[in-house]
Parts: structure tokens; C-alpha cells; sequence
């Protein structure tokens, strides 16, 4: 049978862009690629990159501040979130043009419209078209969650974060994880007034529990009034605002409501189970190790599997993909020891096991250290940090390293190299340290805090 491409990729984000542009360039495939809303995925357009740029805009305040600490002459004035949202909108367009740029490059012919799957070698578009490939590989991504309750309508997600006409006086961010802790502390930077609801007993769940306790103690003294076990049983929206009622009765009015309660892979009404793929838990695509679904010619990559939901993964994931169905050199992508960062105030930057994972495992050592950092210290602010190394007493390995502090992401992936190959304890005591510098901690902890 002839196809009209040898790859037909369903959404435009991280892992499926990469993989387009790596079977056209380099494999010399015939492909195309829908997008049914802007070129770049979350991770571009609404997710890590307008977020990281909030973050930087957040940070000013505090910066201001130590300048004046530092003998600096500055006033920081008041914050123009108009400008600054024109400023982003622009960056993000200028993104998705390169985006776009290089798969044109590339030789992928973009289709702005909705696909959807019509069986396991076509594909419907919104436009009535229809194209037939060899393969296709489904990138859909996942979108925000929100739970069914009274007046959830009123709550904005993650999506409409970054288009709000303006900056609220008051903020509620309701859920735990790494989106609504970054959220809280990148409005409290802006000078709203936030609450952070969550219905666990502390945020951050899955990470460390001593790193996430230093998280959650920094985000209290900066100004967010963070509730722990607290649930919101409905929404009303009101003269003064939108009045949230809690579970326990309370009832508490904000001008906005940010629900940042997970997010759920993309796969809804875009013909899957119709055409015989295995849909698991949340409505994840089930994969092989080579990312195969349960219909031979039809792939998945990225948060759509429900694997692990990051940006970098993504990415290798779709270039695994691209040498094992267009190099014929079957690659599994490797989700072993990945290092990742909150994009908090103080950061945390984390890779390898938790110390409870450790501990669970096999008998560990425990090193960890805190301690009031060299520029805010001076400034007579409190920013404490936390390093900490998770060991193996057997085979005395690195298991887990853990910082919690400013610029802990640049940190963590460094230190993520010497996890992946597999230093010892003893290797980084014998590596001298740089000072004087937060990170020399890593290398100057000699005894361990905790054995198990």
C-alpha cells in the first residue's frame, strides 16, 4: 500500500516536534504533523518557558531589596503586568516561529487542525481531509485536571495562567504538587496575596520529606499562607470576589482561584479505543519499552503515556522513537536516574532516589546540612539552604542528592552527571571544593546524619 508520508505525528509539543524534524532531516522520512492549537506544547507556550520567565519576574522584589543591603541606591516601584505580558506574548510567538522555522527546514508539512485517528494508518482532520502514513506517532501531551465540584467553572489552571487580563490582588492556589507550589511563590513574588490549599499533609509529594519540609518552611516565611489537609467543597462567585468554602466550613474570598491539582493525559475523543489502542490508568497511552502502542504501526511519546512527565524525557523519548522505527537500531528511552527541578523560591533541585526510597531499599547513610547562605545573610535575610546526599552503605554509591536553594536546578544537573555514572561518597569527598560557594557543601559533608 502507498502512503501519503511514512510518518504522520498527532501534536505539535516537545517530543512530537522532535521526533518530526529527526525522521524528516536525518532519516530523509516523509512526514507531517497537526497541531490543533500552537506550535511548542505546554512546555513553550503555556508551561516551563512563560513559567520560568515569571519566576525571573517574581524574583526582582527580593532583589531589590538585597541591593539596598549591598550598598545599592534602587527602588523597585510597582510591577506592570501588562507590560509583561506583552513582553511574554511576544516571546512565545518569537518560539513558536523557530519552532515552525525548523520543521519547515526539515521538510514536515504542518497542518494547524485537529487530527484525530481513523484507523491504524490514517488520520481525520478537522477540515474533512484525510492522510494516510506508514506510522503514526501520538503526542497529544496532558492538560489540567479539575475536580467536579459547585463553581469549579470560576477556577482558572495552568492554561489561562499566563493570559490573565490582570495581576490579582489575592490568589488561592489549590493542590500540592510542583505546579501549584511554583505558582504560590511566583504570585507571592508579584505582591498578591496567596493561599496554597492542599488536602495532603505536606506539599511536594513524591519528593524527599526533609527537602520538601525546607520547601514548604520557605514558602511560609516569604508571605504565602499555605493550609495543609484543607479541601475546597465549593465555589461562589460574589460581589467581593469568588468565596471559597472549605470542607471544614470555613469560608475564605479571593480574587482568583488557581487549580493546580495534576494534570491528565490527552486522549480523550481523538479516535484511540477506536482504533484498538490500550488506553491504562487516567486514560494513558500503554507502551512498550519502545514506546509501541498495542497497534504495531501507531506510537506514543511524551505526557500522553503517562511515564515520566517531563520536557527533557519527551524529547529523547521521540529521538528513541526515530532510531528504532526509522535507523532500524531499537532504543528504549532510559527514565533511570533523571534529575529534576521546582522552580519554588528557594528551588529544589532532586535526582536519584529519596532518602525513604533509599531506606526502603537497602541500609543507607543520611549526609545533610543546612545552613543561611553567604548573600542573604548579609543582607540579614533568611535564605536558608539544604544539601544532602543519600549513600549506600553497601556499595557506598550515591543514591539520591537533594538541594533545596537558590539556583538549585543549575546545581542538580551537574550533580546529576556524577549520580548517572555512578560516584561514590568517597569520590566526591575527594573532589576539592570551590569556594566560597553554596555547592562546596556537597563535598565537605563528612559524617552522616542518620544510618539505617
Amino acid at each position: 500500500m502507498a502512503f501519503d508520508y511514512d510518518l504522520f505525528v498527532i501534536g505539535g509539543g516537545s517530543g512530537g516536534v522532535r521526533a518530526a524534524r529527526l525522521a524528516a532531516a536525518e532519516a530523509g522520512a516523509r512526514v507531517g504533523l497537526a497541531e490543533e492549537y500552537r506550535l511548542g506544547g505546554t512546555c513553550v507556550i503555556r508551561g516551563c518557558v512563560p513559567k520560568k520567565l515569571m519566576v525571573y519576574a517574581s524574583a526582582y522584589p527580593q532583589a531589590f531589596a538585597e541591593a539596598r543591603a549591598y550598598g545599592w541606591d534602587v527602588t523597585g516601584g510597582a510591577f506592570d503586568w501588562p507590560r509583561f505580558r506583552a513582553a511574554l506574548d511576544a516571546e512565545l510567538t518569537r518560539l513558536e516561529g523557530v519552532y515552525r522555522t525548523n520543521l519547515h527546514k526539515a521538510g514536515v508539512e504542518i497542518f494547524d487542525t485537529r487530527a484525530v485517528m481513523q484507523d491504524a494508518h490514517t488520520v481525520r482532520l478537522a477540515d474533512g481531509q484525510t492522510v494516510t502514513a506508514r506510522h503514526i506517532l501520538v503526542a497529544t501531551g496532558a492538560r489540567p485536571f479539575k475536580p467536579d465540584l459547585p463553581g469549579i467553572d470560576h477556577a482558572i489552571t495552568s492554561n489561562e495562567v499566563f493570559r490573565l487580563d490582570a495581576l490579582p490582588g489575592s490568589i488561592l492556589i489549590v493542590g500540592g504538587g510542583f505546579i501549584a507550589c511554583e505558582m504560590a511563590c511566583i504570585f507571592n513574588g508579584l505582591g498578591v496575596r496567596v493561599a496554597q490549599f492542599y488536602r495532603g499533609p505536606q506539599i511536594l509529594r513524591g519528593f524527599d520529606d526533609e527537602a520538601r519540609e525546607h520547601v514548604a518552611g520557605a514558602m511560609v516565611g516569604r508571605g504565602v499562607a499555605l493550609r495543609l489537609k484543607t479541601d475546597v467543597a465549593g465555589i461562589e462567585k460574589t460581589g467581593a470576589g469568588l468565596k471559597v468554602r472549605c470542607a471544614d466550613g470555613s469560608e475564605e474570598v479571593f480574587e482568583q482561584v488557581l487549580y493546580a491539582t495534576g494534570r491528565v493525559p490527552n486522549t480523550a475523543g481523538i479516535g484511540l479505543e477506536e482504533t484498538g489502542i490500550t488506553l491504562g490508568k487516567r486514560g494513558a497511552i500503554q507502551v512498550d519499552g519502545y514506546s509501541c502502542t498495542s497497534v504495531p504501526s501507531v506510537y506514543a511519546v511524551g505526557d500522553v503515556t503517562d511515564r515520566l512527565n517531563l520536557t527533557p524525557v519527551a524529547i529523547r523519548e521521540g529521538a528513541a522513537f526515530v532510531e528504532t522505527v526509522f535507523r532500524a537500531n531499537p532504543t528504549q528511552p532510559d527514565h533511570h536516574l533523571v534529575p529534576s527541578a521546582v522552580f519554588t523560591q528557594p528551588e529544589l533541585g532532586t535526582v536519584g532516589l529519596t532518602e525513604e526510597q533509599a531506606r526502603a531499599q537497602e541500609p543507607v547513610e543520611v549526609y545533610s546540612t543546612s545552613f543561611n547562605a553567604m548573600r542573604p545573610a548579609f543582607a540579614g535575610r533568611d535564605g536558608r539552604v539544604m544539601m544532602k546526599l543519600v549513600v549506600s552503605r553497601a556499595t557506598r554509591r550515591v543514591l539520591g542528592c537533594h538541594i533545596v536553594a537558590d539556583n538549585a536546578a543549575e546545581m542538580i544537573q551537574l550533580a546529576g552527571v556524577a549520580v548517572r555514572m555512578g560516584a561514590t561518597k568517597e569520590d566526591f569527598d575527594r573532589t576539592v571544593a570551590v569556594h566560597p560557594t553554596m555547592a562546596e557543601e556537597l563535598v565537605t559533608m563528612k559524617t552522616p546524619v542518620r544510618t539505617t
